[in-house]
């Protein structure tokens, strides 16, 4: 039966500066490259044979890829990588840090902008030093300047029905290694997590979320590989 892996990408620099990340290109820590091979021997030890694995454009996703396959032994697996597992965009939030933006707007909006599931932050204006349209990764793309979760889903969709999800029906074992609001979106598909819960669930850095799924794709067991840093799992 398909099996799906969920890792998110290990601690990045602007993680450890509390800044509001999104699209920008930042690399992960040394912390984050640990966790990332960390993920990759718990897979060994698992025994978990990976067929195919999918990323975002974004660097510190695509080396907590990279890092976990080599820690796992199975670098050659084939991979993609497409912007539409980006990280959530911040639009107009993008580089500021937490603490500093909730001194300004409250802390009541901050929270909104975070964890709201329908809420976007201001969108993110064009010609600045985070503008993406000229970045080469995106060319022909309709990119938004802001996003909330449910808009993140509504990209990530479309991604998983075309090109994830017709390996997993193949019976393939798929990792993706992505980013926290990505991966919440696989979560909310694949679990049919209401609106208003999903902005809840929470997935550990560099934890493998293994997922065993039936021929519809929907989940049978669910378990991390690391059971001391593991979150409630959804349903």
């Amino acid at each position: 039966m398909p099996t799906l892996i969920l890792l998110r990408h290990g601690q990045s620099r602007w993680n450890l500066e509390d800044r509001f990340t999104g699209w920008v290109d930042v690399d992960l820590t040394p912390e984050g490259e640990a966790q990332a091979r960390k993920g990759g021997e718990l897979i060994a030890k698992a025994g978990i044979a990976i067929d195919r694995a999918f990323t975002s454009v974004l660097t510190r996703a695509i080396r907590t890829m990279w890092l976990a396959l080599t820690a796992a032994g199975q670098v050659y697996v084939p991979e993609t990588k497409d912007w539409r597992l980006n990280e959530r965009h911040y639009g107009g939030l993008t580089g500021l840090n937490k603490t500093d933006t909730a001194a300004k707007h409250g802390a009541d909006q901050v929270k909104i902008w975070r964890r709201s599931y329908d809420v976007p932050p201001p969108p993110l204006a064009s010609g600045g030093e985070f503008d993406f349209s000229k970045d080469r990764r995106y060319a022909g793309a309709v990119l938004p300047d802001t996003e909330s979760l449910k808009t993140t889903l509504e990209r990530v969709e479309p991604y998983w029905n075309a090109e994830i999800a017709p390996h997993l029906a193949a019976g393939e074992t798929v990792l993706v290694a992505a980013h926290g609001n990505s991966l919440r979106a696989i979560v909310k598909l694949i679990w049919n997590v209401a609106d208003d819960a999903i902005v809840g669930v929470e997935i550990p850095t560099g934890n493998p979320l293994v997922v065993e799924l039936d021929a519809q794709l929907k989940p049978t067991a669910a378990r991390y590989l690391d059971e001391t840093r593991a979150e409630a799992l959804p349903g």
